[in-house]
């Protein structure tokens, strides 16, 4: 999205102060959708935004690192994948944080997306890390496994959330139905007021772990978390290739063991229709920053983004600029070998 100098010009002076070079005649603002600020995607978005932001092209971007030039990137709050995928697939916002499974089905017009036909606009600059799949109980609820959630207050994450998609799907396999819980459709941040009041049992989350959330509950000693293994899981990993079994160490949160559950994997989505010429300078110095930020300790998920995993259950199709620079990656690193 493009704006004139004159309509940036304030939140330049907001953001950045009074005194800044010559800007370029136009800014271009780039919006990336992540989740609520409970969860993995918001911080993290937050220092994906601090690798590509130069607005005011800067030489000198101390604290953080000079990302594109004139290009204002902001991490917005939302809903989750389904939500964003939505809004990329509109224009709404230029780019996303997704579950790699709610980008295939959306790409590919299929699983909940089947009565909605293909999203074609939608296209990828990355893989960035490992999500799981969090079944949070209160401590003493005496649900220690999916199917005890009958009878029980249960959150399944706010409508719109790749977290609800997903919960209905381990929720279908495990043979349990909504109807046989109070069934809320909470964000993390108000499932957390939910579960201290003691107005909740269980809530699902699908986030990086460390998930924020889960970590104020559990360093209060007020929750546990619950496996989603055995053969339906298994089962469900073969049905649904973007699933994989994986564990929540043990250091995660505190006073709760390793728990085996599903993953999936965050991409990070980008409509199609991003000039090539832009997404391939974003795909540049994000990677070509995020060192920087890494070493700010932001979120422990951070530590696990890697150019070598860049393309993990990666479900959808590269943006072109984002193709060009990896393909220039790999042209420089056989060269190199061949000296």
């Amino acid at each position: 999205m493009r704006f004139n100098f004159a309509r940036v010009v304030v939140t330049c002076v907001i953001l950045f102060g009074t005194s800044f070079p010559a800007m370029a005649e136009e800014m271009t603002l780039f919006r990336i959708g992540t989740g609520g600020v409970g969860g993995t995607y918001y911080p993290i978005g937050k220092a994906m935004a601090r690798t590509i932001s130069n607005p005011l092209n800067k030489t000198d971007c101390t604290p953080d690192p000079c990302g594109v030039p004139y290009l204002l990137a902001v991490a917005q709050t939302a809903n989750g994948s389904v939500s964003n995928i939505e809004d990329i697939q509109t224009g709404k916002i230029e780019s996303g944080l997704s579950q790699s499974d709610i980008a295939y089905w959306a790409q590919s017009g299929t699983g909940i997306f089947r009565d909605r036909g293909p999203f074609q606009d939608i296209a990828a600059i990355a893989s960035l890390y490992q999500e799981d799949i969090h079944l949070v109980a209160r401590k003493g609820s005496g649900i220690e496994s999916v199917s005890d959630l009958r009878g029980r207050r249960v959150s399944l994450d706010d409508p719109g959330s790749g977290t609800l998609v997903d919960a209905r799907v381990i929720l279908d396999a495990f043979g349990v139905r909504e109807s046989e819980f109070e069934a809320q459709y909470v964000k993390a941040a108000d499932a957390i007021k939910k579960m201290r009041a003691g107005e909740l049992d269980a809530f699902f989350l699908v986030a990086g772990s460390p998930s924020k959330a889960i970590t104020e509950l559990s360093d209060e000693n007020l929750i546990t978390l619950v496996p989603i293994d055995g053969p339906v899981a298994t089962m469900l990993t073969r049905e649904n290739t973007f699933f994989s079994t994986t564990v929540i160490p043990s250091d995660s949160y505190h006073g709760i063991d390793a728990v085996r559950t599903l993953g999936v994997s965050a991409l990070w989505i980008v409509n199609k229709k991003q000039s090539e010429d832009e997404v391939y300078e974003i795909t540049k110095r994000f990677w070509r920053n995020l060192p920087e930020i890494q070493k700010m300790n932001l979120h422990p998920k951070l530590s696990k983004i890697s150019l070598n995993s860049a393309f993990a259950s990666m479900s959808v199709p590269l943006h072109p600029g984002a193709l060009k620079f990896y393909r220039e990656i790999r042209d420089a690193v056989a060269n190199a070998d061949s000296n």
